[in-house]
C-alpha cells in the first residue's frame, strides 16, 4: 500500500500552517514554494481540505490558508480518507472459487448447515484487522503530535550544543 503525493502534500502543507509563527494565514504561493510543488497543483489540494472543513480559505489580497481546528483534532487519518477516499483498503474478490469453499469446509462449515448469512472470507478478516489497526494508528497521531515531536527534537539538538 502508498498513499500519494497528494497525502504526502497535504500533510506538510498542514504542518506548515501549524507551526507557523504568524497569527494570519498562508498564501498558496508561500506554501507552494516552501513544499517545492505547484500553486495549481496544491490549490486543488488544499481546496480538498477546506471542503472537508480541515483548513479555511482566507479570500482577499492577504489571503490564503489557515487550520479550520485546533492542531490536535486534526489527525492523520482525517487527511489521508480526504486525499485517498475513504474506501476498504481490501476486498475479497475470490468468495465464489473452488479455493475459498475449501477453507470453509476445512473450518468445519458444512453448506447444507450454514446459516443464511454467508461466511467470512479468511484472508478478508486479516486485511480488515490490519485496516483496523492502521486507522487506529493514524487516528492516534496529529497535526500537532507531530509538531510537538519536531519541537523536542529541536530542543533536544539545541542542548547538545
Amino acid at each position: 500500500m502508498q498513499f500519494s503525493k497528494s497525502t504526502d502534500y497535504a500533510l506538510h502543507a498542514l504542518l506548515h500552517l501549524g507551526h507557523s509563527d504568524r497569527p494570519n494565514n498562508i498564501g498558496i504561493k508561500e506554501l507552494s514554494v516552501t513544499l517545492g510543488v505547484s500553486e495549481s497543483y496544491l490549490s486543488k489540494i488544499m481546496s480538498k481540505l477546506r471542503q472537508d472543513g480541515i483548513v479555511r480559505a482566507v479570500p482577499g489580497v492577504n489571503g490564503g490558508y489557515e487550520l479550520a481546528r485546533p492542531a490536535e483534532q486534526i489527525t492523520f487519518l482525517d487527511v489521508i480518507q480526504v486525499i485517498e477516499g475513504r474506501q476498504q483498503l481490501f476486498e475479497c474478490s475470490n468468495s465464489n472459487s473452488q479455493q475459498h469453499r475449501m477453507l470453509d469446509e476445512a473450518g468445519g462449515v458444512s453448506r447444507e448447515h450454514e446459516s443464511p448469512k454467508k461466511s467470512g472470507c479468511l484472508v478478508e478478516k486479516v486485511m480488515d484487522g490490519a485496516q483496523r489497526h492502521l486507522h487506529q494508528y493514524l487516528r492516534e497521531h496529529s497535526i500537532q503530535s507531530v509538531m510537538d515531536e519536531a519541537f523536542k527534537r529541536c530542543n533536544h539538538e539545541g542542548n547538545k550544543k
